[in-house]
């Protein structure tokens, strides 16, 4: 295993900047000194008042660029790379969520499927060094088998987020193909941590609790076959992107393109989660607190169990996540506690 660094001299083009996983990449690489060119179209899918305050923590960076576009407007991205000439694009913007998917399919369309293309498109008149790009743990849908492997067969996705992801992974694989585009994409399992995305389960526990409302557990009240959550927390994952951005796919068997699971490679009981949800809170108020539960039948598009296999992409780049569940929650409750002046 060997890869390159970061290149500082290069311009990171991270559509999605004011979202989870978007924000901790651009401060990462800002500041590893490189450029980074952010773009969001800051939707009110959540708390826009939370992307506002990832952004204002990034525009104090002099080699930090905002732009507020969407990815569904063909001509604003084509500018975009036009002007900017990237040389890394990581592509995180998409419309996120399994459930939502089932309310309102036409934004997942418009941003997954439309969106990803426009980025191709651009990719391909505008060469590129590197695409990464998010695809996610849903692909691996009704699979039975765990740990979920790359070489999986992902044919049976159960949620429309789940199908836009495994459109991506197409489209990047036919237009590295085509046109020669090192591309790679990235199978991320349920990521967590401070300023995370408030429709996270754990995130939408804690607002719960301080609204004196019960949480619901989609399990049945099953505690011997409970849901099993692959929980990655978000420095880890800045880590495994980081490493892999100068470590192009060569395209030595094929096209350029490859797709690594980045995970925790050790899942938790949704219930051990929880109760370490629990005893996180509980150390950031000063005082024992518990949830009041209610038990539902597992919803539609939801999977009993998420569980990655991350031997490729520690194979390749070394990535070995590090934060326990206890350490990365803790974290978390401390964020949540101190930001909503709880």
């Amino acid at each position: 295993m060997s890869y390159s660094p970061l290149d500082s001299n290069k311009t990171y083009l991270v559509t999605g900047a004011a979202g989870f996983i978007g924000y901790y990449l651009s401060k990462k690489l800002l500041d590893e000194g490189c450029r980074v060119i952010g773009l969001d179209n800051i939707n009110n899918y959540y708390d826009a008042g939370l992307k506002e305050t990832r952004l204002s923590l990034l525009e104090p960076y002099k080699s930090f660029t905002f732009l507020r576009e969407d990815l569904s407007d063909k001509e604003a991205i084509h500018s975009v790379f036009k002007e900017f000439q990237p040389d890394i694009v990581v592509n995180l913007a998409a419309q996120a969520g399994v459930r939502y998917s089932i309310e309102n399919p036409d934004a997942y369309m418009e941003s997954n499927v439309i969106g990803f293309y426009n980025i191709l498109e651009a990719c391909r008149n505008n060469p590129v060094d590197h695409l990464v790009y998010a695809s996610s743990s849903s692909v691996y849908g009704a699979n039975k088998k765990v740990p979920f492997e790359e070489a999986d067969h992902v044919d049976q996705p159960v949620s429309l987020y789940a199908s836009t992801k495994k459109s991506n992974e197409l489209m990047a694989h036919t237009y590295s193909h085509l046109y020669n585009i090192p591309a790679t994409g990235l199978r991320f399992f349920t990521v967590y941590g401070p300023m995370g995305r408030p429709d996270m389960a754990y995130f939408g526990f804690t607002d719960k609790y301080f609204s004196g409302e019960s949480i619901k557990i989609y399990n049945n009240g099953d505690f011997e076959n409970d849901l099993y959550r692959d929980f990655t927390y978000i420095d880890d994952i800045v880590m495994g992107i980081e490493r892999l951005l100068s470590n192009e796919p060569n395209g030595e068997q094929g096209p350029p393109h490859k797709v690594f699971n980045i995970g925790n490679n050790s899942p938790e009981k949704l219930m051990t989660f929880i109760e370490s949800l629990e005893n996180a809170l509980s150390n950031a108020l000063g005082k024992d607190i518990e949830f009041k539960k209610e038990y539902e039948p597992i919803k539609p598009g939801d999977v009993p169990a998420t569980y990655a296999s991350t031997e490729q992409l520690e194979k390749a780049v070394g990535f070995k996540p590090e934060t326990t569940i206890q350490d990365g929650l803790q974290k978390f409750a401390d964020w949540y506690v101190s930001y909503y002046n709880k």
